[in-house]
């Protein structure tokens, strides 16, 4: 299983480049709305430094990072929920995303041309927002009549406890507000968890910025849009970035050094995504490979087990647990034994972010 966000924003904002940094791929990129059609799906490496440091311990043949899926959509306009610039096609193209990369112009630039004409980040997010309040609203109301029809032939109690909830977000949406910022408790996000409803995906919004005044004063408006929903923002300058990836290491350390250029922002989102998907990592470590396995905070061992295969997790006997920083320090198994911080434990252990786990099992 692999995890995946995808990016969204309206035509010409920059998605397309910035999955072009994420991938250093060449997927098309062009100036005008509709350039992507079909979602083209790119799976990003997680740079994690933890990895390269144990492979200086353990030298091994092959070495595997965790990853995530960026599932580049094309641009949403006004009436996509209506089926405008095919957006019921794309409406169901962020529905199978796990997190949501929300990609906003805040830059001017007369040769980059503006669906609406003119750059204003908070209409262009409202835009976008509507269009997947409306699409949630109108599957919530679908369901509820489908619900309906159901009431005669199933368990009662079940369906009256769905649309209950169900009714509960329509009252929310009605307000053109996002559900995210509607509260559920556990049992009711569970309830309707397999609707996948738009509005409830965390949501990173990426400005797409260049180095101006200007561009600037749009990020601290995009800031305080997110600040009111809770989510994050990642400047990045698209283009800029792109030529980067582009170079060659020491073309690209030399020019970054020369323009006091720091961190590369597209590092900052794969990390703010993995943050945003609230997945930590465990590491399966050996002579023959060193494998980075992304998995949900709050995982159990068995979990962690079946993400290897399923196999693991159907003869589970037992999980030897050592720490990343025992690892570290002590630089063999046999010491991190001798020294007792090699831990057993059963299929209930919650994995911990680091975690070096060997599973035993048996068929």
């Amino acid at each position: 299983m692999s995890f995946k966000c995808g990016i969204i924003g309206l035509p010409n904002v920059g998605k397309s480049t910035l999955f072009n940094i994420l991938t250093k791929g060449n997927s098309a990129v062009a100036n005008f709305p509709f350039c992507t059609i079909k979602p083209n799906v790119g799976i990003v490496s997680v740079i994690d430094i933890r990895i390269d440091n144990l492979a200086k311990i353990i030298s091994p043949k092959k070495i595997i990072n965790a990853f995530i899926e960026f599932i580049d959509i094309a641009g949403l306009v006004k009436g996509a929920s209506k089926g405008e610039g095919l957006g019921n096609q794309f409406l169901n193209n962020i529905r199978e995303t796990d997190a949501i990369v929300h990609v906003v112009r805040c830059f001017k630039n007369d040769n980059i041309t503006h669906v609406y004409n003119q750059v204003q980040p908070s209409s262009d997010v409202d835009i976008i927002n509507t269009e997947l309040i409306l699409s949630d609203f109108d599957l919530c109301e679908k369901t509820i009549v489908q619900l309906q029809k159901k009431m005669k032939l199933t368990d009662v109690k079940e369906i009256e406890k769905k649309i209950d909830v169900l009714k509960k977000c329509i009252n929310h949406l009605t307000q053109c507000l996002m559900l995210k910022t509607l509260y559920l408790n556990a049992d009711e996000k569970k309830t309707i968890s397999y609707l996948r409803f738009l509005t409830l995906k965390p949501t990173m919004y990426v400005a797409n910025i260049n180095d101006t005044k200007e561009s600037y004063y749009f990020l601290n408006e995009l800031n305080k849009i997110a600040d009111k929903e809770d989510s994050i923002v990642v400047p990045i300058d698209a283009n800029l970035e792109l030529d980067l990836v582009k170079m060659k290491d020491e073309e690209q350390k030399s020019f970054m050094k020369a323009f006091n250029i720091k961190n590369l922002g597209l590092q900052s989102i794969i990390s703010s995504g993995y943050k945003l998907l609230n997945l930590i990592t465990f590491f399966t470590v050996g002579v023959k490979e060193i494998h980075a396995w992304p998995i949900p905070q709050g995982s159990t061992s068995i979990q962690a087990a079946h993400k290897i295969h399923s196999d693991f997790s159907k003869g589970f006997i037992r999980a030897e647990i050592i720490t990343y920083k025992d690892f570290i320090k002590y630089k063999s198994e046999s010491k991190i034994k001798e020294m007792g911080k090699l831990r057993i434990e059963g299929k209930n252990y919650c994995i911990q972010d680091g975690d070096i786990v060997h599973f035993l099992f048996h068929i």
